[in-house]
Order: structure tokens, then sequence, then C-alpha cells
């Protein structure tokens, strides 16, 4: 399994989906092209036994090891063939980060684990270069779990040349699906297979009705949103919502995760004049996050497409928070659509707007029914129909599939 980091508190997804694939029988190694960055981890990574291999993150870094694995492959035809596919795709990515994918191609050939006999890559832009050209010097398949930015922000050329490549894609939103699907030309269609979540970690939660309606100083309406302070969040957006509610409501803003962005916005707040009611609690534990889901009134997420074209598929954060009936306020932006519907199980207001995403944030904190009924059913639909179970039995199938039509 090809990862461009291991382990990080962001893609909890992945480790849960490699902890099921374990359980499922599955022989694993991980392979990250970077060490751990997250000081902290979910208790999924300690169940986790697949031994980790770490590439050279840069070249520079380990130049023997590099220089070792070149001369270990120059008497095979594959590496010549990944040279060549190496020199056909600089054109459209003329960078050292290019010659840095063969570099770490050569590594992970030349220390192939021993009896591996196949390789999948998460994320369709780098990690799936690595897997490509690893696959071209040791004529072993792959395949890829494209995601989100990965998709967007990779070009169409990048993609259909890998769609071409791989024995099969799948990713995790519809509209990821129908940008890949439209640049597949004829061949196996991208695979639409939601993540899901580990139901035994996110147990039901049947909340007591809060009957917090922004009229009590003393006890006011909790907002929650967890996620990295990045562009394609809106977090400015959300904190201009949060400023236009009328004063006399009472509500408390927590913020849970860290990221580049985080004093800018902190700096935005101060502006707005509401930093007295924002608590920014920074990166968390799986277990404290679950605790904020439950004692919360409403969670927001402002998400919107990012200058260079970045966006969120399916936030997880979205799936966890409905999963406790915690009732979500998003945009239309790609697959939220695909969890929530305006007035079914949450509200959905247009992108970049901040007077509609305070109306909608408004309506809730005013109105403890709606967000019980609202919340209850996103939680039913998360039970329904995204159980990680399914995706990792899915993914075993097709490897299993697959690995026939190899043998």
């Amino acid at each position: 399994m090809v990862l461009k980091g291991y382990p990080r508190l962001s893609e909890t997804f992945i480790a849960q989906e490699i902890r099921g694939l374990e359980v499922a029988g599955l022989d694993l190694v991980i392979v990250a092209m970077r060490r751990p960055t997250d000081r902290k981890q979910h208790p999924v990574h300690a169940e986790i036994k697949a031994p980790v291999f770490y590439l050279p993150e840069y070249l520079h870094e380990e130049p023997l090891r590099v220089l070792g694995a070149t001369l270990k492959l120059l008497g095979r035809v594959g590496f010549w063939h990944a040279l060549w596919a190496f020199v056909c795709d600089l054109p459209r990515d003329l960078t050292r980060h290019r010659l840095r994918r063969l570099g770490q191609a050569a590594v992970l050939a030349a220390e192939w684990p021993e009896g591996a006999e196949w390789l999948h890559a998460h994320f369709i832009h780098t990690p799936a270069s690595v897997a490509l050209y690893t696959s071209l010097i040791l004529d072993v398949p792959w395949t890829c779990s494209a995601h989100a930015k990965d998709i967007w922000t990779s070009s169409d050329r990048d993609l259909a040349h890998k769609l071409a490549s791989a024995r099969f894609v799948v990713t995790c939103t519809n509209a990821g699906r129908e940008r890949l699907a439209s640049l597949a030309h004829g061949l196996s269609k991208p695979i639409l297979s939601y993540h899901g979540l580990d139901l035994d970690r996110y147990p039901t939660f049947a909340p007591a009705q809060s009957q917090r309606n922004g009229s009590d100083p003393r006890d006011p309406v909790v907002i929650l949103s967890v996620g990295r302070a990045v562009e394609k969040k809106g977090y400015d957006v959300l904190l201009r919502a949060l400023a236009l509610l009328p004063p006399e409501l009472c509500w408390r803003f927590v913020h849970i995760g860290g990221g580049e962005q985080l004093q800018r916005l902190q700096a935005l707040a101060d502006s707005l004049g509401i930093t007295q009611r924002i608590r920014w609690e920074g990166a968390q534990a799986q277990e404290v996050v679950l605790e904020n889901y439950r004692q919360s009134d409403i969670f927001a997420l402002a998400c919107r497409v990012a200058k260079d074209g970045d966006r969120d598929g399916l936030p997880n954060v979205l799936v966890e928070a409905s999963s406790q009936a915690l009732v979500c306020v998003s945009t239309e932006v790609a697959g939220v659509l695909e969890l929530l519907g305006n007035e079914k199980n949450g509200l959905i207001v247009e992108l970049e707007n901040p007077q509609a995403f305070s109306e909608a944030l408004q309506r809730l904190i005013r109105d403890p029914g709606l967000r019980l009924k609202l919340g209850e059913a996103a939680q039913r639909l998360v039970r329904q129909k995204f159980d990680y179970r399914n995706s990792v039995r899915q993914l075993v199938e097709l490897f299993e599939c697959h690995w026939r039509g190899v043998e």
C-alpha cells in the first residue's frame, strides 16, 4: 500500500481500511513517501500489524540509497520502461518532483518486500506515480484509490494515463467518479466505493434533546467544526457567518484541527470581534473528537473550491458528526450532497455565501426540535449506507477478481 505519509491524523479512513483488509486476511506492507509529522495517533493505528517501509522523502537526503537502488536495477528491462515513461511525463511536469517519484520508485523496486505481488496506491497523484513506475520496473500489477485533491488538481492527461495503466481505480464520491469516468476513454470505469465509518468506534448516540436556543448566556449553543485550517475548508466564510449572527444570540464556536491558515483565521476572528466566543483546540485524538460531537449542538463546515481547483470529496468529519446525530450545515461541494439532503438530514447553502450560512446557523440555533429531527435522520442514513465494512468487502472482492485474472 503506497501512501503519501503514514500515520496521519487527517487520513484515519485509510488506516481504517488497512486494518479492515488485514482482518479480511490480506498480508500488507505499508510504503510511505513521508515520515509522520503528527504528534498524535488514532487508536486504529496501534491495531495495524503491517510493517511500515519509508521511502526517501527527498533524494538528496539519502543519495547512496538512491544510487545503489538505481545501479541494482540497470540490468532490468523494466527499469528502462520506467525511464521512458518518466521522459514522456516530463513535458507535463517539468519539476524536480517528477525525478523524485522515479527515484522513490527505484528504491521501492530495489528493496521490494519478499513475497509481495501487488501494488495499491492511495491517491492518484504522487503515490500513483511511484506505483506506476514501480509497476513498470517489476512488472507487477497496480491499482489505486483516488480521493479528492488528487482528482481535482491533477491534469486530464495525467489522470487518463494512470487510468489506462491501473488494473482498477476506486474513488469515494460519485462526483469524483464522474470526473475520472470522463477520462477513462472506454476502459474499465472507475468504481464508486464510499469510505464509511467503523461504526464500532462511532456507536449509535441518542442525545437528550438539547433545549439550548441561544437565549441563555450561561448555556450557549455549541457550534463545532473539525478540519484543517486550509483554503478548501472555507473557515474564513464560516467565521464571517458567525459574525453576522444577531448579537442577542448566545453561542460558542469550537474548532478542532491544525493547518497552515490557523493564525490567519485567529486574526480574522479578532478583527470580526468574535474571538471571545471561540475555542481553538488544535489537533486532537479520535476519542476527544467523538466526545465533542456528542457535546455540541451543530456541526458546521463551509467547504469551497480552492483557487487551484482543490476541494473536498465527502469530508469524513461530516459522516462522523452525522453518526452521532449531530446536525450538519455545509455547502453544495462535490460529495457533500451524497450525504446531506437539504432540509432532510441537514442544511445545505450555496458556496462563498456567509449571509446564507449565517441564516442556516441561526435557524438551527433557535430551533432545538429541528436540530434533533435532522440529526436523527442523518444518523439513520450513516447506519444504513456508510459502514466501512462494505467498502472493505468491495475492495477485497476487486483484489481477488483481478488477482485471479493475473494468475
